[in-house]
């Protein structure tokens, strides 16, 4: 028992011999905790469950009790006998009592040091005791466990830690510590704001350490604070502290000096940026309060050139001066300026002789922010590496606008500082051209207005690339433009063409200064997007790319886009500006070996191909989807769990996906390059992406003609004769559909076979050919049924059924669509309900039953708009449209019609037209096709 150390402020823990005691359930720590707190003195069951539980005490909570006292019995004394009493946990009269020896707690260390520090005679013993003290200080009382006692108790030993660390304070400021309790004061102002005492102890330690300027302005600051916070003007503590500052003698401050005027040289073609000129303006009248506005951006994208022709624009309105300073933030060829070298730059600008220059730097700061105080003054600190850099440069009183460009984000300014953040984006192409004619001359621009919009957009509108390009135009005048968009386009490499011997001009070498600084592990991932095949790419690509986890991924990214040298949007996903995409991909050919870049290649490609099938597999369960190579391990796929979550990632990756059937093709990832695109394909179709289906198709067929893959040819053929169907190239598609047949035939895959009969079935639709295509419905009919095809089967019973009514036979029709609904609903398969609704419908419309053909119709079209099928939606709201009119209602009729056109001319169909020729004469037939492909 001797041996034991019970330690409650910070997490409870018992010590014993050296190691600590595992204690059990919050609940049983919470019992120990509150007879910790009554340590020596019994407690009542009554009073144990009060403090444990209060109002919420379940109905056994005695039994609970006893058996949290019996195990930590046995905890706190292992080596006695069950039936020995207990020497250290027992129970008097009173209650259960904790028998602690004197020394054994740190609550009662901390109190005894605290009361004897009070009496101390000698103020150096007292601050030791109270030094002391808070070295025994973990953190909150019995942290992590909840009870009204023990917030009480807590807020009572907090308030009593804050008094015993003022007066510690107290005491090293009379001492003379003045400069070494800075730091510590300032994180007990930040931790605890509304303790007014603080806030004067800081001002005096800021005062007395020779930096009056930013001791008054810590006074502004819990001014503020407490107006805002409280409502209240600052207290005694405050206002005297303000009071022995103001009417101490003052730090000798040259006179005299000269206003300082460092702008550097202006750019004589500025263009564009008017809302960010707008903004700087609005923070100029902005009060008179110390400004700071960040404006951050990507190298090469302007944010020097914005500032000095904003602060030439307005200098006038700050009459005691402009300074500026190049912090060479991100230059490789020299380090970064340190502070000290900067502040001694600005007094040299005021004309302070260097014998009366402080020797050390917070001495120095004290001189510069007494020679700013009270005076208007723009201060420009370029190129600043982070928000450090930038802190001792600040001004510590009213009065002076400080304009800071980084290519960090400077998140801790924005933070701390209170800076405006100004992010900077590309020139827009208006811009972009107005920079070209101004450097150029609007005549020569305006002559060639193809090839300078080409320019515009090969330097992906960079107001460095641009200069670039304008510097080499107006050296060689003679030059046509379209030759320099040649050059641009035609060099193989789009940064060798912008090449500079001045590496302040040099497109790489600006790039590479914001790189450099960065860990190894961001490099790598840098220079590895340059293989992304999308300029768009998701954490999870990334991931694939790097071969890690979306954690460390996302740490990498994170690091990138500090740099500006990625972008991330509002939805999370990622993108690179053009030319830091060329630059990556130059870094990669160098510095990654051929086989590490066909591995990232090869990972990324496989994380859209697992992602992109399992999507696939939400959004039409019912098809029957191809082998697929095993899933790559370093390969993390997006968690799809809904078919909106499919089409939503689809949507946000249909760039990303095209460039990576293209990509695999290029790569000769045959066999990834197909399924990839026979995965994509359901998504294409059903958002009338049918140009995009045709070409992803014959990348595919190409792909699979090089491994002379049967079912990849098959497949391929089958989704660009998709695509030909819809567009109503119809030999086309009869071409690469009876091609198809041959090959699932050559392969003897009846089911492939019985897909291509249906696809022949819906061409021939769409041409009128009814029975020949219900021949083909089926024959699809037959051979799913040998195959034992359930879905299948479904869908060629509503073939069937369709085309039977198509050719007359309503009836028999009608009963097909019927057992093909009953299947579907069975499966649960929306897509072959939405079609078999809305075969009915067209069904019960032949038979007179208007009313329910028009339900039928309703039903077909919530399910394909639920399903994202806009053609097949158009179709359906056609149909019902021819509906209405049967029924004699013309209004519900051309309603329909117009919902249907309005879809048409959305997707870019030809049958746009046709339907805006019936809604001027109604007896236009409609459009007709409209079989499910499978």
């Amino acid at each position: 028992m001797s041996d034991l150390r019970f330690e409650i402020l910070g997490p409870l823990r018992i010590l014993g011999e050296g190691q600590e005691i595992a204690l059990g359930s919050t609940q049983q720590r919470t019992v120990l905790a509150v007879l910790l707190l009554h340590a020596n003195r019994p407690l009542s069951r009554q009073e144990l469950i009060d403090a444990v539980w209060g109002e919420a005490a379940p109905a056994y909570a005695l039994n609970l009790a006893q058996k949290h006292i019996s195990t930590l019995r046995r905890l706190l004394e292992p080596g006695r006998s069950p039936h020995a009493p207990s020497r250290l946990l027992t129970w008097t009269d009173h209650g259960y009592l904790l028998n602690l020896p004197p020394g054994s707690l740190d609550l009662w260390e901390f109190e005894q040091a605290v009361r004897q520090a009070k009496t101390a005679a000698d103020p150096d013993d007292a601050a030791a005791l109270l030094a002391g003290a808070a070295g025994l200080w973990r953190g909150p009382l019995c942290d992590g466990l909840i009870t009204p006692l023990l917030d009480a108790e807590r807020y009572r030993l907090e308030e009593l830690r804050l008094d015993a660390a003022e007066e510690r304070v107290r005491i090293d400021l009379s001492r003379g510590r003045h400069h070494e309790l800075v730091p510590e004061l300032r994180a007990l102002v930040t931790a605890h704001p509304l303790r007014e005492r603080l806030h004067a102890q800081l001002m005096l330690a800021l005062y007395h350490s020779g930096r009056q300027a930013e001791a008054l302005a810590a006074f502004h600051r819990a001014r503020n604070l407490l107006l805002t916070e409280l409502g209240v003007e600052p207290g005694p503590h405050l206002r005297q502290a303000q009071a022995q500052i103001l009417q101490a003698p003052a730090a000798p401050v040259p006179t005299g000096f000269p206003a300082p005027a460092q702008l550097p040289y202006g750019l004589p073609h500025f263009a564009g940026r008017e809302a960010e000129l707008e903004r700087l303006d609005a923070l100029c009248r902005g009060g008179n309060a110390v400004l700071i506005t960040a404006i951050g951006g990507m190298a090469g994208v302007g944010k020097t050139s914005l500032a000095v022709h904003w602060a030439h624009r307005v200098r006038r309105r700050f009459p005691d001066g402009q300074l500026y300073v190049n912090l060479r933030g991100f230059d490789p060829s020299e380090p970064a300026m340190e502070p000290a070298e900067a502040i001694r730059g600005f007094l040299d600008a005021f004309g302070v002789p260097s014998r009366q220059l402080p020797i050390s730097l917070p001495a120095q700061t004290a001189l510069y922010r007494s020679l700013v105080a009270d005076r208007r003054l723009l201060i420009i600190l370029d190129n600043a590496a982070d928000a450090e850099q930038v802190r001792p440069l600040l001004p510590g009183s009213p009065g002076c606008l400080v304009l800071v460009t980084s290519r960090d984000q400077l998140s801790g300014l924005i933070a701390a500082e209170g800076a405006q953040p100004l992010p900077l984006d590309l020139l827009s192409p208006e811009d972009a051209w107005r920079l070209l004619a101004q450097r150029l001359g609007e005549q020569r621009v305006a002559a060639e207005a193809a090839a300078v919009e080409e320019i515009i957009a090969l330097c992906g509108r960079l107001p460095l690339a641009l200069a670039i390009v304008a510097a080499r135009a107006a050296t060689r005048p003679h030059f046509p433009m379209s030759r320099l968009a040649r050059e641009l386009r035609g060099s193989g490499d789009v940064l060798d063409a912008l090449h500079s011997a001045d590496r302040s001009t040099d497109i790489r070498s600006v790039f590479s200064w914001s790189l450099l600084r960065l860990p190894a592990a961001a490099q790598r991932m840098f220079r590895l997007i340059g293989l992304h095949p999308g300029t768009e790419f998701s954490l999870h690509s990334a991931a694939a790319l790097a071969a890690g986890t979306v954690r460390e991924t996302r740490a990498r990214l994170t690091e990138l886009a500090d740099a500006q040298l990625v972008m991330e949007g509002q939805t999370g996903r990622f993108r690179c500006h053009d030319l830091l995409r060329a630059y990556a991909l130059d870094l990669t050919m160098k510095h990654e070996a051929k086989a590490e870049r066909r591995a990232a290649v090869q990972r990324v490609l496989g994380h859209y191909l697992q992602t992109a099938f399992a999507a696939e597999r939400l959004i039409n369960p019912f098809r029957d989807p191809p082998d697929m190579p095993p899933p790559d391990p370093c390969v993390i796929p997006v968690p799809l769990a809904s078919a909106d979550e499919a089409m939503t990632w689809f949507a946000a990756e249909h760039a990303a996906l095209l460039a990576a059937v293209d990509n695999a093709s290029v790569h000769r990832f045959d066999g990834l390059c197909w399924r990839l695109a026979w995965a994509i394909s359901t998504y294409l179709d059903r958002q009338a992406h049918w140009h995009d289906l045709a070409g992803t198709g014959g990348t595919a067929l190409a792909a699979a003609g090089r491994i002379d893959d049967l079912t990849g040819r098959a497949q391929s053929h089958r989704g660009i004769a998709r695509a030909h169907a819809r567009q109503n190239r119809h030999d086309e598609a009869r071409h690469h559909l009876h091609s198809a047949l041959a090959l699932f035939d050559e392969l003897g895959d009846q089911i492939g076979q019985a897909y291509a009969h249906r696809n022949i079935a819906a061409m021939l639709d769409a041409q009128n050919r009814d029975h020949e295509a219900l021949k083909h419905a089926a024959r699809a009919l037959e051979l799913y049924r040998a195959s034992g095809h359930k879905a299948g089967l479904a869908d060629a019973l509503n073939a069937v059924g369709w085309f039977e009514c198509r050719v007359g036979e309503h009836r028999r029709g009608l009963d097909h669509c019927r057992e093909a609904l009953a299947l579907h609903e069975e499966l649960h398969d929306l897509g072959g309900q939405a079609q078999t609704w809305d075969s009915l419908g067209y069904a019960h419309h032949h038979l007179g039953d208007i009313a329910t053909a028009l339900t039928c119709y309703e039903r077909a079209i919530s399910q394909f708009r639920a399903l994202g099928d806009r053609y097949n939606e158009a179709v359906a709201y056609s149909r019902m449209g021819d509906a209405h009119q049967a029924g004699g209602d013309d209004h519900g009729a051309r309603a329909a019609w117009r919902r249907s056109l309005a879809i048409f001319a959305e997707i870019g169909h030809s049958e746009a037209g046709r339907l805006q020729a019936r809604l001027v004469t109604p007896g236009i037939r409609g459009p007709q096709s409209r079989s499910r492909s499978g």
